[in-house]
């Protein structure tokens, strides 16, 4: 019979034990001042970059490994180190997974390295699918894709909503409506290339947390891409076209099986606020003195933090067993990337409330930083799919009913 075990292997251990460093010593020291700033941390970008945590060799690495796991354990310690800081160097990685599931080798060869930028300038790369009327309803799209046969070019208008890196990025993967009958099962991903007429994006947008991350609306006007830069190639999408045309349905969605892939990263992201949370309150409720005697031999304050504790735990669980999932192929039958996400981000928003709770006063302080945590840890039930579509997710697979 197989070993089960949920130790970490040594390559494992040390790539939790490089980043949390990297987290502890250069990422959380700067957090409060890039979260009051609200600007993008490029010298914090550029030191993940020199000692080899931004970049696509990185992110290969992570997605090398059998047990799927490195990816959310790297999530989770960066992020716990802080959350905006944290989306401004992994923010990339939905682009290059956009790329990377979708695209040709051909592709990934020219593409990826432009989202990375170098180490003496580093770049970043943003993913644009959601829209002002279109989020979570994918099939409500309206951005538009027409090929120009005369150029070989491909022609986009419309607008994106909430884009990470969004302006300021050098490549912009874009999803956009090929055939706007066939719903969702019309579109199509494109790389827009740096410096490409057409493309421009609103001023930063000013956002209860996350603030060192930068987020825009994006405007697509008459935005000309050359033909090979269709994810895919213009071939396999023909072909998925005709399929849908006949009915039959197609394995994935450009927009959506980027979204499958990382909801367990996600949720990894939102471990580390969570965690991040809860140590600083045990910490605190020790060290605290009321009545003579440290707040944390209060029953109340001491079944807070274990309820903190183990809903931390399990959550991981959680996104562990998703992130095996995924790595290994293994069908969602029950949602469980949604699982995963929809539990660590309610947990963040849990663990976080209560930690404020247990500061009193002192948490609604920003001499704390569980303020910034409470502030940061919304986001996990809203972006990449909010709770409530999390949930629908997860009805519609164990029922097998288009549950609305």
């Amino acid at each position: 019979m197989a070993e089960f075990s949920l130790d970490l292997n040594e390559e494992q251990r040390d790539l939790r034990d490089w980043v949390h460093g990297f987290a502890a010593e250069v990422v959380r020291p700067a957090a409060a001042e890039w979260d009051a700033r609200e600007e993008t941390p490029w010298p914090i970008i550029q030191e993940a970059a020199k000692v080899g945590l931004y970049g696509f060799e990185f992110l290969a690495t992570c997605w090398a490994d059998p047990t799927g796991l490195s990816l959310p354990i790297a999530s989770e310690e960066l992020f716990w180190g802080d959350a905006g800081i944290g989306l401004s160097i992994f923010g990339t990685s939905l682009a290059v997974a956009a790329i990377y599931g979708a695209g040709t080798p051909d592709q990934l060869v020219e593409w990826v390295p432009q989202c990375f930028g170098d180490v003496d300038q580093p770049a970043v790369a943003a993913f644009c699918t959601t829209e002002p009327e279109a989020g979570s309803d994918v099939g409500s799209m309206r951005s538009r894709a027409v090929y120009d046969a005369a150029t070989d070019e491909w022609v986009l208008n419309g607008q994106k909503a909430y884009a990470t890196n969004g302006g300021i990025a050098g490549v912009h993967v874009v999803t956009a409506s090929v055939e706007p009958d066939l719903g969702s099962r019309g579109q199509a991903a494109f790389v827009v290339p740096p410096g490409t007429p057409g493309l421009t994006a609103t001023r930063k947008l000013r956002k209860l947390g996350l603030r060192a991350s930068h987020t825009a609306d994006v405007f697509l006007d008459d935005v000309r891409v050359p033909g090979r830069c269709l994810l895919g190639g213009k071939e396999a999408l023909d072909e998925r076209l005709a399929r849908a045309r006949t009915g039959q349905r197609a394995s994935s969605q450009a927009a959506m099986r980027t979204f499958e892939l990382s909801r367990p990263t996600v949720g990894a992201q939102a471990l580390g606020v969570a965690r991040a949370a809860y140590e600083y309150a045990l910490d605190y409720a020790k060290e605290r003195v009321q009545f003579g005697r440290p707040i944390i031999e209060n029953q109340a304050v001491a079944f807070a933090l274990a309820d903190m504790k183990m809903e931390i735990d399990a959550a991981r669980l959680l996104v562990w067993r998703a992130s095996w999932m995924g790595r290994n192929n293994r069908p969602f039958t029950a949602g469980e990337g949604s699982m995963s996400k929809l539990k660590a981000g309610e947990v963040a928003i849990s663990v976080t409330d209560r930690a404020v709770q247990l500061l009193g006063g002192a948490g609604f302080l920003r001499d704390h930083p569980v303020e910034r945590w409470y502030r940061d840890a919304k986001i996990y039930t809203i972006f990449e799919g909010t709770s409530e579509i999390q949930r629908l997710v997860i009805s519609r697979a164990i029922s097998g009913m288009q549950i609305r």
